[in-house]
């Protein structure tokens, strides 16, 4: 058993109290500083947890958009001075984000159950498949947002 006064040496000066949080004991007793666990900063996140959390982010974002859309359906019926203001606020630059943020919404979300039914039916959830279809989701929202936006504009003729 280490004498008191080794107990209280550490290898290393404590400038800080967070220091000591990183202090234990070794097998023989003495005292060793332990690494932190890995934080946002120094991990780097693999795709798969990006795809899951962006998954739950535009389920999120599909609900919030909804409201959108009940405010200018709930317009429509109203009358045409409430739906031309709320076809003015879709119009403007925060109403545009938000209806392009919806929309890569859709497709991601879209995308992502396509994906998670495949999975559910025993396809593609091999350790080497996962990565690229991760990717190919991405990919696949944002050339489907893309073209409809496009679509959208030459719709429109602007």
């Amino acid at each position: 058993m280490p004498s008191t006064e080794a107990a209280r040496e550490c290898p290393t000066p404590m400038n800080d109290i967070r220091d000591a949080l990183l202090v234990a004991r070794d097998s023989q007793h003495g005292l060793i500083r332990r690494p932190v666990s890995p934080h946002i900063g120094i991990y780097r996140w693999p795709i798969t947890m990006v795809a899951s959390i962006l998954n739950r982010a535009t389920g999120i974002a599909l609900s919030a958009g909804s409201l959108l859309l009940v405010w200018w359906l709930v317009a429509a019926a109203s009358g045409p001075q409430e739906f031309a203001t709320v076809q003015a606020f879709i119009a403007s630059p925060i109403g545009l984000l938000m209806l392009l943020g919806w929309t890569a919404s859709l497709f991601y979300h879209l995308f992502s159950g396509i994906r998670h039914l495949l999975w559910d039916a025993g396809t593609g959830f091999a350790k080497p498949s996962l990565n690229p279809v991760s990717w190919l989701v991405l990919a696949l929202t944002f050339v489907a947002t893309v073209l409809v936006w496009f679509a959208g504009y030459m719709a429109l003729g602007v």
